[in-house]
């Protein structure tokens, strides 16, 4: 964004954290473009001037990154290449390219969100900004909103690795999976599949599950669905936990929802189910969790706790309605025939007693 210098409107003087409030609005329109999600905004005299997001892909251009887009829009603005007390706010640590490019033109202050423990010149890797020897010093202060830049970015990332899991993961012979357009527009259900299937307990074995909400949230959520349903169960709490600022973690266990299914009852044990939810737990690095489960699920979730008490503040244990008739074919999604419904025949068997040691 570019703006004629006879058309900056003279606004109040922004916070440092209104500032990368606005670079995250650009972050946003480059995820939405397939970008990386970085984005930033120049402040000349407390006011907006220009912004820019990352855009290397769409323009095939390697230095199109946020913070140059958003220099040269602020040039194009003062008709200067010299930004003389101007500010720029990003919300990812620049790399060596931007910060060049921002000594270069006189910035007076460098503002950035998440740092990179890549690429980031500002510190992480390298420290361009202290080097002594250089005509023009710029400050340099990082931090702001960090959470929810790495959020962001955090989410494109595990997104897109989703994506190419679900395109990619092979199939075990032993095993069934329900056809993608079985959950085509499921009502009050939008959000992303993510998949894991490296976990030493599934042995290959792909686990679907959602998680939603800040990764850095002060309480973390753990919903275990009971054993005639799936993640499906808990879509209108996820919303109602998600919206006031809580993470939501909701796996479909091996054998329902968008999770593989072995075709063999035999297949499914308690201390199996224990042991590959235990390692979730451990590969996502969940702390301060409150379990959620259902009553028929309290022996799974007594022996997720045990496995690690460190992780875990408390059990609770919610009821959940029958399904309405016009939930029935949501809920029954996952299980299209005999095959697919082996976990279901499984747990009506194993939840009448204690997990086995």
């Amino acid at each position: 964004m570019a703006r004629s210098a006879d058309k900056i409107t003279a606004l109040a003087t922004m916070s440092d954290a209104q500032a990368m409030q606005l670079a995250l609005t650009q972050a946003n329109l480059a995820a939405a473009a397939g970008e990386v999600p970085v984005g930033a905004v120049v402040l000349k005299d407390g006011v907006l001037i220009a912004s820019g997001r990352n855009a290397p892909i769409e323009s095939h251009d390697p230095s199109a990154h946020a913070e140059i887009n958003a220099l040269r829009a602020a040039a194009q603005v003062l008709g200067n290449y010299r930004l003389d007390g101007c500010e720029l706010f990003v919300t990812l640590e620049p790399c060596a390219m931007c910060v060049g490019a921002m000594l270069h033109a006189r910035l007076q202050r460098v503002v950035y969100g998440a740092p990179d423990p890549k690429t980031g010149a500002a510190g992480s890797v390298v420290d361009l900004f202290a080097n002594p020897q250089l005509n023009h010093q710029t400050r340099v202060q990082g931090g702001v909103l960090a959470g929810e830049c790495a959020g962001l970015l955090q989410g494109f990332f595990q997104q897109k690795r989703t994506q190419s899991q679900s395109c990619c993961s092979p199939l075990r012979e032993d095993a069934l999976r329900t056809p993608q357009a079985r959950f085509c527009s499921l009502p009050d259900y939008p959000w992303d599949a993510q998949y894991v299937s490296d976990l030493p307990a599934l042995a290959g074995l792909r686990l679907h599950y959602l998680d939603l909400g800040p990764q850095d949230a002060a309480q973390t959520y753990f919903c275990l669905h009971g054993p005639m349903a799936w993640s499906y169960q808990y879509r209108k709490m996820i919303a109602e936990l998600t919206a006031v600022g809580h993470r939501v973690l909701a796996p479909d266990l091996v054998g329902f929802g968008k999770s593989d299914k072995p075709k063999k009852e035999s297949a499914h044990t308690l201390h199996w189910h224990q042991q590959v939810l235990t390692e979730l737990v451990e590969r996502l690095d969940l702390n301060n969790v409150v379990l959620v489960v259902q009553s028929s699920s309290q022996f799974l979730g007594q022996a997720l706790m045990r496995s690690a008490p460190e992780r875990f503040t408390e059990m609770v244990v919610r009821e959940q309605a029958p399904p309405a008739d016009s939930e029935r074919a949501a809920y029954e999604a996952p299980f299209l025939d005999r095959g697919h419904r082996a976990a279901l025949r499984a747990f009506a068997a194993l939840l009448d007693r204690p997990l086995e040691s």
